[in-house]
C-alpha cells in the first residue's frame, strides 16, 4: 500500500480499496474517438497494487460504446464482477473497463492501461500532457539532483562506470538512482537490446545488457533518451540496477538492495 504524507483526503472501503478525488482533468482515447472527458475522477489504490488507477463518473464517460462483457474475469479486481467490453468504429476490446463493488464509487466506471493486461485506450491526458502507463500518484516524490559525488559502478570486480558528476535520482519507495554522464561509462562492455520500459515520471527508457561472462541479468543498464521535463537532467545519463551491480558512493560499498526489481531481474 502507498504511503500517505497527507491522508486529508484518502478513504478507505471495507474492501481494502483507498482512494481519494482528484482536481485533474482527464481525457481517454480510442483512436481519434474521446472515450472519457472527465473533470471529477477519482484515484483508487487496489489492495498489493503499487500504483493507482482512475475511476470516472458514468455520466462522464461515452457508455454508448460500452456493452456487459462477453467474457468477463470477475475477481479480477479486488472482487468486482461488473465487466464491459470497447467497440469504437468496430474495433472491440475485451473487459476494458469495470466497476468496483465498493458502495463508495459506485457510479465510476474505471478502465484498463496497458501496462497491467494489454488492453484499454490508446491515449491518456491529464490537462493538456499526455501520460503513460499508469495515472502519477500524488503522493509520490521523483527529485532529479545533479552532485558532485564519486560513484563507481563494478561487474563482476570490473569498474564499469567512475564519475564525479552524477544525477542522484530519488524516487519515493525506491533505492536511490545513480545516473552517470555516457563519457564516464564503459559502454564498450555492453550491447544495446531492443527491451523498452515506459514510466509516467521519466518516459521511455532503452536498455543494455553485459556482454562479459557471469551470472548477470540482461538489461541491467538504462537510459532516457527524452526525458519527462520534471527529471530533464537525467538526459541521456546512464543508470544500473543496484540490485545486481556493485556501487560504491565517496568510497563507501553500498549494499545491493532488495526491491520489486529483484525477483524480475533473476527471471
Amino acid at each position: 500500500m502507498p504511503l500517505f504524507p497527507n491522508e486529508r483526503n484518502v478513504r478507505t472501503t471495507p474492501e481494502g480499496l483507498l482512494w481519494e478525488p482528484s482536481e485533474r482533468w482527464v481525457r481517454g482515447l480510442k483512436g481519434d474517438v474521446t472515450v472519457v472527458d472527465s473533470r471529477h475522477p477519482v484515484l483508487v489504490w487496489e489492495p498489493d497494487l503499487p500504483v493507482p488507477c482512475y475511476a470516472f463518473p458514468r455520466e462522464e464517460v461515452r457508455t454508448d460504446l460500452l456493452r456487459p462483457a462477453g467474457k468477463p474475469t470477475p475477481g479480477k479486481h479486488t472482487g468486482s464482477r461488473i465487466f464491459y467490453d470497447l467497440e469504437v468504429d468496430g474495433e472491440l476490446v475485451e473487459n476494458a473497463a469495470w466497476t468496483f463493488p465498493a458502495a463508495d464509487l459506485a457510479g465510476h466506471i474505471a478502465f484498463e492501461w496497458f501496462w497491467r493486461w494489454s488492453s484499454g485506450l490508446d491515449h491518456w491526458f491529464e490537462e493538456e500532457e499526455e501520460i503513460f502507463i499508469h495515472p502519477r500518484d500524488p503522493h509520490k516524490r521523483v527529485d532529479a539532483m545533479p552532485s558532485s559525488r564519486h560513484v563507481q559502478v563494478e561487474i563482476d570486480g570490473t569498474v564499469v562506470a567512475d564519475t564525479l558528476r552524477p544525477v542522484l535520482l530519488y524516487e519515493t519507495g525506491l533505492p536511490t538512482r545513480y545516473y552517470v554522464p555516457r563519457e564516464d561509462v564503459r559502454l564498450d562492455l555492453f550491447e544495446p537490446t531492443d527491451h523498452h520500459t515506459g514510466c509516467p515520471y521519466k518516459g521511455t527508457a532503452q536498455y543494455w545488457t553485459w556482454r562479459g561472462e557471469g551470472d548477470v541479468p540482461r538489461n541491467i543498464v538504462w537510459s532516457y533518451a527524452e526525458p519527462l521535463p520534471a527529471v530533464g537532467p537525467i538526459k541521456g545519463m546512464v543508470a544500473f540496477y543496484n540490485e545486481a551491480v556493485d556501487i560504491v558512493v565517496d568510497g563507501e560499498r553500498l549494499q545491493r538492495p532488495v526491491t520489486p526489481f529483484t525477483a524480475s531481474l533473476k527471471s
